[in-house]
């Protein structure tokens, strides 16, 4: 094989995103010694981050001197050492001379915005005597003429060598070839090029081969993969598969036993412990050309259809697309919601309908059926009109279906249409219709309590309705309110919301604070148990 086709494996440091870098004292020489053994050109340690202690556990060091007390007493055979700084979070005072230290290099990561002064930081890297790379995060975020400002730094740098980083997996082949080729056609023939690629389009490993297939002729590729694919978000290309295709193909002189004991004794039982690879939501993420945590904001809020994510997300703008804005995605999700839409001319008529009558609300908490015989006491003898909200409860006959989460819409839909001679249905604007036309559609945006910490709570929306109505009483049941237990908040495990112990506080205490800022005529009584009656 080319000596100028390097593998780097970076399972300490990327697979690190997973599991806080935590991999635990012998698993992290197992991994390094199984590398060194198996004959990987490039390893990386892990990171340089002077915001964490030092863990003998953990492959995050605040200086270089950390690093040294895990790796400075292992034999590394052939393999070149390398650490990684993400600008801005280790200062050069930490890093020692290369001379007092066991890393050969040191690869440095930075964001476009931050081009100029990374570069300045390499520098000094390279002045104490590192092999230093230069690592071009998002590279999908630039522009040809950025990249060429890029380029011309990094030539007055020379440094060891310039790595493309797809930070979120979005390239394709022709993609690739363009910034590889455009970096190679204005790259000094002395520096090093190298490819990171990530998993989010199954692309990782096929780009790598396009890549060792055809590398350039007059300079090193360096190639990135980790253990069994670990990395953040949907992992990087397996170090495995990039060794069968170079032993096979190009006469690699790599222990393939070597990377597979590492994974049977060691990356196994981590993946049964934290998942990585292709999944849907850093799918959709890169096919929008997004950052994946936009993708999780809106899945989370367990209210949006994938219909209506790709809508938020097609309106992502320019940079904001990759450097995630929580306030910013969050005004885009209420934006959306608020499409305008008045009141249908119907709404009158379910007013009249509501007014001065006695109304059961039933919510989807698991007390709606435990129960139940609270709910029968409530109810008999009483002429009661009943609304459910967001759900159709089983065995218990509903006047109205109240619908203001357009995922739990969809997942009704076939029900809901079953159900319309039995239920009207009630949706806010922000739902889309899939079957048929709604019989009242309420304007969403004047249902929000802008205020509040979840302005779209649903109960508080509907109970808008109710006091516009003029209803005489309203009870509730199945409001259970939040809590973090093993026991399941809802009659539907699907319904159930990833929140801490201190969000699920807040958001009760929001609710309660909402009920009580409605200044119902009638406070709603609670017919079955709930946190919200002692807040």
């Amino acid at each position: 094989m080319s000596e100028n086709i390097k593998l780097l494996d970076c399972t300490l440091r990327d697979g690190g995103y997973l599991n806080d870098w935590e991999f635990g004292s012998s698993n992290i020489i197992n991994i390094f010694e199984r590398l060194v053994s198996a004959g990987v050109d490039i390893i990386e340690t892990g990171f340089l981050d002077e915001r964490r202690p030092f863990d003998e556990n953990r492959t995050i060091f605040p200086d270089t001197a950390s690093a040294d007390r895990i790796y400075a007493k292992l034999d590394k055979g052939s393999s070149m050492i390398v650490g990684m700084i993400d600008y801005g979070t280790c200062s050069i005072e930490n890093v020692a001379p290369a001379s007092e230290c066991c890393l050969d290099g040191i690869r440095v990561i930075f964001k476009k915005q931050k081009m100029h002064a990374a570069i300045d930081f390499c520098k000094k890297i390279r002045d104490r005597g590192y092999k230093v790379f230069a690592q071009a995060v998002s590279i999908t975020s630039y522009n040809d003429d950025e990249l060429s400002e890029l380029i011309g730094l990094v030539n007055e740098l020379k440094p060891y060598a310039f790595s493309l980083v797809d930070t979120y997996g979005l390239l394709h082949k022709g993609q690739l070839r363009h910034y590889f080729d455009f970096a190679c056609a204005h790259l000094d023939k002395s520096i090093g090029i190298g490819y990171h690629a990530h998993n989010n389009f199954q692309l990782a490993y096929a780009n790598c081969i396009e890549l060792i297939d055809d590398p350039p002729k007059d300079r090193m590729l360096i190639v990135d993969g980790s253990l069994y694919g670990m990395g953040k978000s949907a992992g990087n290309t397996p170090t495995e598969l990039l060794v069968m295709h170079m032993n096979d193909c190009h006469k690699g002189h790599y222990h393939n036993s070597q990377i597979l004991e590492a994974i049977e004794v060691t990356m196994l039982d981590l993946n049964r412990k934290v998942s990585w690879g292709y999944a849907f939501k850093f799918f959709l993420a890169a096919s929008h050309d997004c950052h994946p945590n936009y993708v999780n904001f809106l899945m989370d809020l367990g209210k949006l259809s994938v219909k209506s994510i790709s809508e938020i997300l097609d309106s992502l703008e320019g940079d904001k697309k990759l450097l995630y804005d929580a306030e910013y995605i969050r005004e885009l999700y209420f934006d959306y919601q608020k499409r305008h839409c008045a009141d249908s001319d119907s709404v009158g008529e379910l007013l009249d309908a509501l007014k001065g009558v006695n109304v059961l609300v039933m919510g989807p908490g698991k007390n709606i059926y435990s129960q139940r015989d609270r709910v029968n006491a409530y109810t008999a003898g009483k002429d009661i009109i009943t609304i459910s909200i967001n759900f159709i409860p089983e065995d218990y006959d509903v006047d109205y279906v109240f619908m203001s989460n357009a995922k739990r819409y969809v997942q009704l839909c076939s029900a809901l249409n079953e159900q319309k001679e039995k239920s009207r249905l009630i949706a806010t604007s922000n739902i889309t219709r899939t079957l048929g036309e709604f019989d009242y559609t309420l304007n969403y945006s004047d249902l929000l309590d802008e205020d509040a910490l979840m302005p779209d709570n649903p109960l508080i929306m509907l109970l808008k309705v109710l006091k516009k109505a003029g209803v005489s009483s309203v009870g509730l049941a199945g409001f259970d309110g939040y809590r973090v237990s093993s026991v399941p908040n809802y009659v539907n495990p699907n319904m159930e919301y990833s929140y801490s112990s201190e969000e699920a506080d807040n958001i009760n205490k929001d609710t309660v604070k909402g009920i009580r800022k409605l200044g119902l005529d009638n406070r709603p009584v609670f017919v079955t148990e709930s946190i919200y009656e002692s807040l």
